[in-house]
């Protein structure tokens, strides 16, 4: 399941850098001038889970493999991008593809680097985004009505309830707001579905502070989260230079040192990619046997056969029955054997909605 969230922001904030200390498949270039990212750079993230190991320890399987998600270093966008501005209509078709943005800010004051924007202000560079990405909504939107209205208005109940909902956007957009906070039902969003709508897409904001400020924050982190206040969003604060050098570092114990320097408990990434798997409406169950212990992703609500397909498409097809362990259950009694001793170990059918963290197997006849 390749689900891909956008690293996005004005230029020189701190998105490759962040790309690279996320990314543990690819290092993109980062450098002090204006469009460094141009072609955009993806990388697979695996997404910490702490469940993983301690499953691990129980089975002693021959191999661990955690889930992922992708990541994609995005070229930076400017003012204008929406009227070709820049790499404008390039940035915005590759985070058209994306299901989901990381909108990296910059709050922290530094001379040396490059800033075309006057003094640092992350409401404002946030609105700047936001702005692009709703007047290039617009134009779609736009573009789709002029294309429905007059068979809508001749009676088509389909384009009728399409053109409805079409408007409401447009109203919306105008107002200078984005498509997610109309919280649009499944059904409605299939009227808009063809447009893949930029401000449609679930935001999760990274403030990228200086040192001194990693662990509370400063006033123009502050600024941002209180911008946020009434968005269904997220504000991480980390600073994306310390994160890389800690992910380039692969003695685990001087990468425990350097994190003891900085009084971290672990790495703000970590913080950020679980951040970012949730914000995809992401779930975790796990596959635990002598050969390997995994973490499998889907979607929350998925039932069992959906969850098996993940594995292969046959499993889907010839779905028989889901043998299901919780998480908590694996843990106490510590083996599988042990589970189903104790009557922990249940037999679920089709229609089962998979929990985050179950233990499963599937039984499946093609």
């Amino acid at each position: 399941m390749a689900l891909q969230a956008g690293i996005v922001g004005l230029p020189n904030v701190g998105k490759s850098t962040l790309f690279n200390a996320v990314s543990n498949s690819a290092k993109a270039q980062a450098s002090n001038y204006r469009f460094c990212t141009i072609e955009p750079n993806v990388g697979l993230v695996d997404v910490p889970d702490e469940r993983l190991a301690r499953l691990a320890e129980l089975v002693n399987p021959n191999r661990i493999v955690p889930t992922q998600i992708e990541i994609v270093d995005i070229a930076g966008l400017v003012r204008g991008a929406s009227k070709g501005e820049g790499l404008g209509n390039k940035f915005l078709a590759n985070i058209r593809e994306v299901d989901a943005i990381i909108h990296v800010i910059r709050c922290f004051e530094d001379e040396n680097i490059l800033r075309e924007e006057g003094a640092i202000d992350p409401v404002s560079d946030k609105e700047i985004i936001e702005t692009e990405l709703q007047l290039k909504d617009l134009d779609s939107v736009e573009k789709k009505i002029a294309r429905v209205e007059k068979l809508a208005k001749s009676g088509d109940a389909k384009l009728k309830y399409e053109y409805d909902i079409l408007l409401r956007c447009k109203q919306q957009l105008d107002k200078g707001k984005n498509i997610r906070e109309l919280d649009l039902y499944k059904e409605e969003k299939t009227a808009i579905a063809d447009l893949f709508l930029l401000t449609d897409k679930p935001v999760l904001y990274v403030a990228n502070v200086d040192e001194t400020s990693m662990h509370t924050g400063n006033k123009y982190s502050q600024r941002l989260t209180e911008a946020i206040r009434n968005e269904k969003a997220e504000v991480i604060i980390m600073n994306n230079s310390i994160e890389a050098q800690i992910s380039e570092m692969e003695n685990p114990d001087d990468k425990a040192m350097f994190m003891d320097e900085y009084k971290m408990q672990e790495p703000a990434l970590n913080r950020l990619i679980r951040s970012a798997y949730k914000l995809l409406n992401l779930q975790t169950y796990f596959t635990a046997g002598v050969q390997e212990v995994r973490a499998w992703t889907i979607h929350e609500g998925w039932k069992a056969p959906q969850a098996a397909g993940v594995i292969h498409t046959d499993f889907e097809k010839g779905f028989i029955k889901a043998e299901v362990i919780s998480y908590n259950d694996f843990i106490q009694y510590g083996s599988e054997a042990a589970c189903r001793e104790a009557g922990r170990l249940r037999i679920e059918g089709k229609d089962y909605t998979v929990k985050d963290g179950d233990v499963m197997h599937f039984r499946f006849n093609v």
